[in-house]
């Protein structure tokens, strides 16, 4: 399995049998995925301290993205984030940030944009376009998940500073995008616990603190 130019939190980067869990990632189900939004790297094991169990296994690691700013390094990180023409589109997978939760609707900050089927926004390699400037998004309550909608509590499938990945199902109003997190590949892909700690998916419905072991329910995006 090949390591993506730019990963993405919760996106699998390959098993456990083959690389270590470094900085920046973390560790579920055998497999390893991603922690933070950066360049994912591999370190030899030196041969020194190399254990049995990780002799042979280079160190998974995550870099995180540099901030938006003129100064990036040239490249194509620095390409993506220098785009300011970065409009979502009805279709486009985006990655945002949650900057409010209400009874009924969740304010999300788009940060990435994915792109979508036969549309232009993705960069080669498929790894979305970072827009210079945050652009608004809304998920309402019946756009959460596709079943039991009278059941749904906003406040407890997301949290203010969640990571979530959505797709763009309208242009909504003058303001704000509409989205939808009703797949299950769709919802939160990064919380922190209420006690600071970065989480790590347990099930469709919950995170865990890996420091603390308490869960915390969410809308949990599948891992790809």
């Amino acid at each position: 399995m090949t390591l993506p130019t730019l990963a993405f939190p919760g996106q699998l980067l390959g098993p456990s049998s083959t690389y270590n869990s470094g900085p920046g990632t973390h560790l579920h189900a055998s497999n390893i995925y991603a922690s933070l939004p950066g360049r994912p790297t591999t370190t030899p094991s030196p041969p020194s301290t190399a254990s049995k169990s990780h002799s042979s296994k280079p160190t998974l690691t995550i870099f995180r993205l540099p901030s938006t700013s003129a100064t990036a390094s040239p490249g194509p990180v620095s390409e993506r984030i220098s785009n300011t023409n970065a409009l979502p589109r009805v279709g486009d997978t985006v990655l945002g940030r949650v900057t409010r939760c209400m009874t009924r609707q969740v304010n999300v900050g788009i940060l990435i944009v994915m792109g979508g089927e036969g549309h232009g926004n993705v960069k080669e390699g498929g790894e979305g376009i970072v827009c210079a400037h945050e652009v608004q998004g809304v998920v309402r309550r019946e756009d959460v998940r596709s079943t039991e909608k009278e059941k749904i509590v906003v406040g407890e499938g997301f949290r203010v500073g969640d990571l979530v990945r959505a797709v763009v199902i309208s242009l909504g109003d003058q303001s704000n995008y509409y989205l939808t997190t009703a797949k299950n590949e769709l919802g939160v892909i990064m919380a922190k616990s209420e006690n600071g700690n970065t989480m790590y998916p347990i099930s469709w419905k919950e995170f865990k603190d890996p420091v603390t072991g308490e869960t915390e329910m969410r809308k949990v995006a599948k891992p790809f």
